[in-house]
């Protein structure tokens, strides 16, 4: 099976590689379109997204005796992890509420973002020109509350697409290694996902990449009871590897958009995570960093 349409994927592959590092400007258009649906179906179901997002609060006596476990380097013990709040009331709500304007569906992929969805309409036909073409949405829920509300994200290697050369059949897809560069320091970073997808049916898909960052209160810092109810939720889109890296190549136009990030020196180099601007992404584009507010 691991090369059965490897032939044609190759082929595939290259040949759509090729027209959009020509053509940049139909990625763009279509992580724009893909940015406004999204931000779109949130809006629209944000009352119920709130209601059970706040639910986890009122649930407290249920789970008070077995809380989530602490991260961070000094946690002051006042504020609960609410990483799988935001995965079960806005991560996988999304899948659902994403099929009222796309056909999901939902091919198995061994690595990747939390949320892996594969998405088909019209439109994305008419955007890419391509025959046979969809988006896979890469979506990861990057819950934070008051204390790490930054105005960037964390990202690993296997959360953000390279420019993706594919130079002999039997070699496969290769990322160049970039560098996440600071005002002091920077550091290599081995991003391992490819910018776009041929599926064995011949289907193109590129990689779109939109991080959902729900932003939750903390009552007890503003002496109004206890509780993390939902605040926000911030959508940032990343720029596909191909645009990141090669054309228009963000990274080299637009320094500062991969920074250090906070691994220690001792860990694997090739899994060393990196930051995301949202300062510049905005500068890029606005509607690359979207806010929702509650």
């Amino acid at each position: 099976m691991f090369n059965e349409f490897r032939q044609q994927q190759f082929a595939s592959y290259n040949a759509t590689r090729e027209t959009l590092i020509k053509s940049p400007e139909k990625l763009i258009t279509l992580e724009k379109y893909i940015t406004e649906e999204v931000e779109s179906l949130l809006k629209l179901h944000l009352d119920s997204i709130v209601k059970e997002y706040n639910e986890a609060s009122y649930l407290y006596p249920f789970w008070q005796n077995y809380p989530p476990e602490e991260r961070g380097r000094a946690p002051k013990g006042d504020q609960f992890p609410w990483i799988e709040v935001g995965e079960h009331t806005i991560g996988i709500k999304l899948s659902r509420i994403l099929t009222s304007r796309f056909t999901v569906e939902d091919y198995g992929l061994p690595t990747g973002a939390d949320q892996r969805l594969f998405l088909r309409n019209t439109t994305i036909n008419e955007i890419l020109g391509i025959k046979n073409s969809s988006a896979w949405l890469f979506s990861d829920i990057k819950s934070v509350g008051p204390r790490d509300d930054a105005d960037h994200t964390v990202m690993s290697h296997n959360q953000i697409s390279g420019d993706g050369e594919w130079r002999s059949l039997e070699q496969g897809v290769t990322n160049k290694i970039l560098t996440a560069q600071g005002t002091r320091t920077n550091h290599p970073f081995h991003c391992s996902i490819p910018p776009i997808y041929i599926l064995s049916d011949g289907t193109v898909a590129p990689m779109i990449n939109v991080v959902v960052k729900p932003v939750y209160d903390m009552l007890s810092l503003t002496q109004r009871g206890s509780g993390q109810p939902l605040k926000r939720i911030t959508l940032a889109t990343i720029p596909n590897g191909i645009l990141l890296t090669t054309n228009p190549n963000y990274i080299k136009t637009y320094p500062g958009i991969l920074f250090p990030g906070k691994d220690d020196k001792d860990k694997n180099p090739t899994k060393v995570r990196a930051r995301i601007s949202f300062d510049v992404l905005r500068r890029i584009a606005t509607w690359r960093v979207k806010d929702i507010n509650v």
